[in-house]
Formats: C-alpha cells, structure tokens, sequence
C-alpha cells in the first residue's frame, strides 16, 4: 500500500484538539511522546497506546491524567524497513482495546465501527488489563528466545531444549500478572505455547531486529 500524500507533522500544537490519539513509540519514549501529543487532547479526546508492556498507561495517565487513557494491544509483525518504509512481515495484524473497568463509552465504540469499516481486525475488551497482560506474555517469551539464540519462533519452538525454555519464561510471567491482579488463567502458559506453534516459522520478535540492527533494547 502506498500513501501518496500522508497528512503528518511533528508539530502536533499545529494539529489541535482531535477524536483519537493512537501512540506507537518505544516505552522509553513514552513520557516525551505523552508531552508531545498533549496539543492533541481535548475534552473528549481518546488516548490509545498499542505499546508493548505493562506500565504504558501507567507512564501516560502521570502526564494525561486518567481521562482520557485507554488500554490497548495490537498484534503485527512489522518493521521499519527504511524512512517513511513500513513492512509487514506476515498476515499476523489484529487490534484489541478497551476503557479501564470495563466501561464502554460512545467515543471507544465510534472508534471500533472505524476500524471494522476500514477492513482492520479489532475488537474492544471489557478486561483490557487481562489481555494487556496476555500479550505480555506471548510478548516476552518471544522476544527472550528469539532474540537470545538469534533464530525464529520456529526453530525456538522445534527444539526441546529451546521449547522448554520458552514455556517456562512465559509460565513466569504468567505467575508474575497474577500475583498483580490480572485476571490469567493459572495454565495460560501452555495457551500460549500453542499460540507459538501457529505462527509463522520465520517470525522473530522486533528485539531480535533490534539486537541485529545495534539498536537500544
């Protein structure tokens, strides 16, 4: 797909007060980026962050306040090939989002109808926190045994050692979303797990790209 004339700027002051913010930084730009973009936020403005992590929103509602904060995840194996050059590695493409307490405002609604128009897999979640931390633990267990032995899912998952390996980090990161309140499956490890085998033998995790590309992690 090509986009001939993007409407983008760096200067979000110049933009004024919109609908819906979707923020895809780094975590460790979060706070710099939640600055930024506070030009862009007014009364009924939704902030939706489809970071990475746990404390993303966390680090947004200390700039933003609560308000205008919701959960989001997105599922897509994609990289920045060049400037201005996004490729997308696979079919792998799915948005999940959600108000904290499982409120459903107009505003989240609007935004879901917009999505399914535009031809995206999205849903809203009534546990968005739950399924934060479920993709934080297919996230983790991705991104440590790829980015560790330097090779893809599918030669991760079709060793034992390797396999084992992967179960066990994603298991402790399950046990780790319990103990703080999230709403896992004491065995969602092993969903997971099953989840890992399903994806495309060549897909790494963005750490691995990173680590490759000496980039921060």
């Amino acid at each position: 797909m090509h986009v001939p004339t993007p409407r983008a700027t760096d200067t979000p002051s110049n933009v004024g007060p919109v609908d819906v913010v979707l923020l895809g930084v780094k975590l460790w730009d979060t706070e710099t980026a939640a600055k930024a973009i506070k030009p862009l936020i007014g009364p009924e403005t939704m902030v939706i962050s489809f970071q990475n992590g746990v404390i993303k929103d966390e680090l947004l509602r200390a700039t933003l306040g609560e308000k205008p904060v919701a959960g989001g995840i997105c599922y897509i194996a994609a990289t920045i090939e060049a400037p201005g050059v996004i490729g997308h590695a696979n079919n792998l493409q799915k948005l999940v989002f959600g108000e904290y307490g499982g409120y459903r405002s107009a505003h989240i609604e609007r935004f879901h109808r917009a999505c399914i128009q535009s031809g995206i897999d999205a849903e809203i979640s009534d546990d968005i926190t739950r399924v934060i931390w479920e993709k934080f633990v297919f996230l983790v267990g991705l991104s440590a045994t790829t980015a560790s032995t330097r090779r893809p899912i599918g030669v991760v998952r079709g060793n034992p050692a390797s396999r084992k390996l992967l179960e066990g980090v994603m298991q402790e990161v399950v046990d780790v979303g319990r103990a703080e309140g999230a709403n896992l499956a004491a065995d969602f490890a092993l969903d997971r797990l099953r989840f890992c085998d399903q994806l495309p033998a060549d897909m790494t995790a963005s750490m691995l790209r990173d680590l490759k590309r000496g980039n921060r992690l």
